[in-house]
């Protein structure tokens, strides 16, 4: 496996499922061979009997609703509902209010969380393309037999779009797509346009730890009581031109202002819904309900136990301007190794890398937060294959992998898995091209076309790096599945409690290797599916999501939880008969909430006594309903469904 191929799948798939393993050592005390038959599973809460969790990749809340409009009775916190931008898209008469400003840290020595020296922008730095410029030449994809021999889970319908959206351009280049392209004022900018159509690959944001708390440009001197966090998210544009991976060195040290070699400000895209964009995923809005929750910076806890030397270091190399020192995989600053780069953070130490400054923000909130972080443990920040192939051997260890240090062993934390086994609760994970990914264990196929397609993405997996699932042969084979068992278990009626359900990296949405239209319609047809089996649909709620934010901007209150976050909002659909058409939640949530309403809704206990999902429900004021008065706080998500309420008629529509 080639160093390129390497990076190449950890620069466009990101970390799915991202609250559900903690950092905990523990033994297994569930095994598969006591776990109930469905008919005698412990009862539930509420009539919801199933749940069925998709995880897409890389969108933030405004990037896909940044002017969608709810229905009479309901609202909405996006850029539309606070006059950043007009419904046509063009800035509102409170523009300014995210506005984006660059920044000098050129003669600091540490991490800058909170750069003091900003300046305006005025324009942004032009957005740069990304993805193939020839969809049939880059990606292969020349045909609808094509299309259809790659990928199984999309409607008949959609497989077209596999074929569509090449940006006719050369990459990292100005997008001249774009209207105004090189001309942009500093703000959001609607993505779409005559010459822009919705069906079309953009660009990938920088979407890395410490580069994602930089963007917020979090400060306590900035709180408010609207905003208690002081997070102003100001600085998006700045650290996508900074950025270390994939931008060249010598243009970092020598142009800081104009510097455009990055990836410019492709953060500061959205849609347009109100013109037409992401049309399903507002049809799903107008006829269930929804709710912008938060996401994680990274990954709570993946902490190494062994010695670890590639340790992030974002403070800034000599002479340059925010070019982290270790960052990424082998993306440091100048002299760095070719495999060095940072990975691992030690959240305890106040003296580590980009550490203090998180810490010392913490501490000074009127209200200071639990970092949260094991003593004398490195997390890993960045993307690592999983320490098991599909047949349950370890990679760590394997003389076939290459470099090995891309690989984190096996770990013994405990994750919501455990828990359902130790409660007999069924479920399972479903991998989309999981029985590919069995013949092709080092995915020598990855990215190829046809029958042979392995878009399987290992490390979207969380269960994939766990000692209790994957290193026990039959709780690994009977609970790891492809998507093709989960069209045949909904249409038989024999879908366990909790479903967790990733989509290739064809179609799961990551911006320049996927689109959002081909991650509606794999989302589409398992909605479709449902719903055409009664009894099924009567007993299920679908919950819709994506693993982050992706790097992308968005307007929302962020919470500061702990160390690893919480992130910007994402979109959160709950598709269900007990959802009120077009009901928006606004109580404050995150990722670790779907564990929190798996445990309330089956009665069980939470995964330990450090994780999130012991975070209370939160309590807020009637005028300022985004911000928990209790905080740190994270809601359950049954505040989404209303039980004496059941409609079966939302099945007309669509894309």
């Amino acid at each position: 496996m080639s160093a390129n191929r390497v990076l190449k799948r950890f620069a466009h798939t990101a970390r799915a499922g991202v609250a559900i393993l903690v950092s905990l050592q523990f033994s297994l005390v569930g095994t598969l061979a006591n776990a109930a038959p469905q008919d005698q599973e412990p009862a539930t809460k509420s009539p919801v009997k199933h749940v069925i969790i998709i995880v897409g990749e890389n969108r933030t809340f405004d990037h896909i609703f940044a002017t969608y409009k709810p229905k009479k009775g309901e609202s909405v916190d996006n850029l539309l509902s606070k006059g950043i931008v007009n419904e046509g898209g063009t800035p509102g008469p409170k523009f300014k209010n995210a506005w984006q400003y660059s920044a000098d840290v050129s003669h600091e020595t540490t991490f800058g969380l909170s750069p003091s020296n900003k300046t305006l922008y005025s324009p942004l730095p032009a957005p740069l393309t990304g993805g193939p410029s020839d969809v049939c030449k880059d990606n292969g994809i020349c045909s609808l037999a094509d299309a259809t021999s790659s990928e199984n889970g999309l409607p008949d319908d959609y497989y077209q779009y596999l074929l569509t959206g090449g940006t006719g351009q050369a990459r990292r280049v100005p997008d001249v797509r774009v209207p105004s392209v090189n001309d942009l004022p500093p703000g959001p900018f609607q993505l779409t346009s005559s010459s822009f159509p919705y069906d079309t690959y953009a660009a990938s944001p920088v979407h890395r730890f410490y580069q994602m708390w930089q963007q917020l440009d979090c400060n306590a001197s900035y709180a408010t009581n609207r905003n208690p966090s002081g997070c102003k998210a100001d600085l998006f544009p700045w650290v996508e031109v900074t950025v270390g991976a994939g931008a060249n060195g010598k243009a970092q040290a020598t142009d800081f202002t104009n510097l455009t070699t990055g990836e410019g400000s492709t953060a500061m895209g959205f849609y347009n819904v109100l013109e037409g964009d992401a049309p399903y995923m507002k049809f799903l809005a107008d006829h269930y309900a929804m709710t912008p929750p938060h996401n994680e910076v990274v990954f709570q806890g993946t902490p190494d136990e062994g010695t670890v030397d590639e340790i992030e270091n974002p403070n800034p190399s000599p002479s340059t301007n925010n070019w982290y020192t270790e960052d990424g995989y082998g993306g440091g600053g100048f002299g760095s190794p070719v495999f060095g780069g940072g990975t691992y953070s030690n959240g305890s130490d106040p003296n580590a890398p980009g550490v203090g400054p998180v810490l010392n923000y913490f501490a000074s909130l009127k209200k200071p937060i639990n970092p949260n972080c094991d003593p004398g443990h490195y997390y890993l920040l960045n993307n690592y294959n999983p320490g098991y192939f599909g047949d349950g051997s370890n990679a760590s260890t394997d003389r076939f992998v290459f470099n090995t240090a891309f690989t984190i062993p096996p770990t013994k934390q405990r994750s919501i898995g455990d828990v359902l086994l130790e409660n007999n609760v069924s479920w399972k994970y479903y991998g989309d091209q999981w029985n590919s990914y069995l013949g092709d264990k080092y995915q020598l196929h990855y990215g190829t076309v046809g029958a042979a397609s392995d878009q399987y993405c290992n490390i979207c997996n969380p269960f994939q790096y766990q000692s209790s699932i994957f290193g026990v042969d039959a709780v690994r084979t009977a609970l790891m599945k492809d998507t093709i068992d989960l069209y045949t278990d909904i249409q038989n009626g024999t879908l366990p409690a909790v479903s967790y359900v990733k989509p290739s990296g064809w179609v799961d949405g990551h911006p320049a290797s996927s689109k959002v239209d081909l991650m509606e319609g794999f989302v589409k047809k398992i909605v479709d599916a449902v719903q055409a089996n009664p009894e099924l649909w009567n007993s299920t709620a679908i919950f819709f999501t994506v693993d982050e934010g992706g790097g992308y901007y968005d307007s929302g209150y962020v919470q500061p939880l702990d160390f690893f976050g919480d992130g910007t909002r994402i979109p959160f659909m709950v598709i269900s008969p007990y959802t009120e058409a077009g009901h928006i939640s606004h109580e404050y949530a995150d990722h670790a909430s779907i564990i929190k309403f798996i445990e309330r809704n089956w009665s069980l206990g939470t995964i330990s006594a450090r994780s999130r999902d012991n975070l209370p429900n939160p309590k807020a004021s009637e005028g300022n309903p985004y911000v928990p008065k209790n905080s740190p706080a994270i809601g359950d998500l049954f505040d989404l469904f209303n039980f004496s309420h059941k409609d079966h008629g939302h099945k007309d529509g669509g894309q």
